[in-house]
């Protein structure tokens, strides 16, 4: 069993497995550790689908998405399989919502739908007095688990993954050794994506959430109303949503529209199963009661419930830096619920800080520094 490596990756979701892929395309011999055996559906990077955007109200993402485009249609051409498929989003919300005017400024774009515009095109949606609808025509959904899968196909460069190796200790220094339950490895740089279980180094920026990740079966399966053609969407600024609803088209369950709070409830990531089944759910009516408002062609109780988790940090915005003491180890974490679509950049950013060249990118949104006293 090797022992040293050029570099070693902690966590092998979606952002671990890309900074291991750019790594290892840099021909750096780079070792990913999974503490549970893969695919697993533990963590952040599981199922089928996430939404993937250009409209972004912050000027910092809006900038990466072209490149992040770029690289996941690389990564299909690499991999021989489909990753994407363009469905459109449009963000719903009141009429001159500063949020939502962000999202529209981000496109450069001066469509806004009225309700009977919005009706006309997305019959499935109904728009409340006062309420617009922008669109993002570039928008669609990532097949995550298939993205995973190819992704860790970065072993093709000479890359290893070590799954069903959970990490014991870190011993910093020129050359930092991991201990794991399988083995000991060293190399001179460490990069941690270890998504919820980033904890220790987390505790003051906040706290692991357990999403609640439901399916609503449409009320006519195949209905013009909420079929093929359904785009994702999101919510800004509706007083029915107070964090945000996203939903995506039936992808993963035929006849099963995803639709999702942008929010949940704290969670020990290690006790993230265990909780009784049958207990009460504010999300899921909070849900219920927007289904019924807005997308009437839905049933209004999930037909499947499952459940994922977010890492949050308290402005929503990832870390990327530098440990603040051990300049050789790099910190990826909290990506808030909306990392997936980004991490071709992320792992090429983690990437370049881990060998300490100038990043593609203004990290100043991302540092550690800018929470107090961590």
């Amino acid at each position: 069993q090797k022992a040293t490596y050029d570099a070693i990756v902690i966590g092998a979701g979606i952002q671990g497995s890309f900074t291991a892929y750019h790594l290892a395309q840099r021909h750096k011999d780079t070792l990913l550790l999974e503490q549970f055996l893969v695919p697993h559906s533990r963590g952040s990077s599981h199922g089928q689908s996430r939404i993937i955007r250009s409209a972004y109200p912050e000027e910092y993402y809006a900038c990466m998405m072209p490149e992040s485009f770029r690289l996941w249609q690389q990564l299909e051409a690499e991999a021989g399989t489909k990753l994407y498929r363009q469905t459109g989003l449009v963000m719903l919300g009141p009429a001159g919502d500063p949020e939502l005017e962000k999202y529209r400024r981000s496109l450069a774009t001066n469509q806004v739908l009225d309700a009977a515009a919005l009706a006309q095109s997305f019959p499935g949606f109904r728009l409340q007095a006062g309420e617009v609808a922008v669109l993002d025509s570039t928008a669609g959904v990532l097949f995550a688990d298939r993205a995973l899968r190819s992704v860790q196909g970065f072993r093709r460069h000479g890359g290893t993954l070590r799954d069903g190796e959970k990490v014991l200790h870190i011993e910093p220094g020129a050359t930092v050794t991991v201990t794991t339950t399988a083995g000991v490895y060293r190399a001179p740089r460490l990069i941690i994506t270890a998504g919820a279980w980033a904890g220790p180094l987390l505790e003051s920026l906040g706290q692991p959430l357990r999403i609640d990740v439901c399916y609503w079966r449409e009320k006519k399966p195949g209905s013009a109303s909420m079929g093929s053609v359904t785009p994702c969407f999101l919510t800004l600024g509706l007083s029915q949503a107070p964090h945000g609803i996203y939903g995506l088209p039936s992808i993963e369950y035929p006849g099963l529209i995803k639709v999702c709070h942008h929010h949940g409830s704290p969670i020990d990531p290690e006790k993230r199963d265990q909780v009784p089944s049958g207990t009460p759910c504010p999300d899921v009516s909070l849900l219920s009661s927007f289904i019924s408002s807005y997308l009437p062609g839905l049933e209004t109780q999930p037909a499947v419930r499952e459940t994922c988790l977010y890492t949050n940090t308290p402005d929503e915005d990832f870390i990327l830096d530098r440990h603040p003491k051990f300049n050789n180890i790099i910190i990826g974490a909290g990506f808030s619920g909306h990392g997936f679509k980004l991490s071709p950049v992320v792992g090429k950013l983690l990437c370049e800080l881990s060998l300490g060249e100038k990043t593609s990118y203004n990290m100043a949104p991302f540092a550690i520094a800018r929470f107090p006293g961590v």
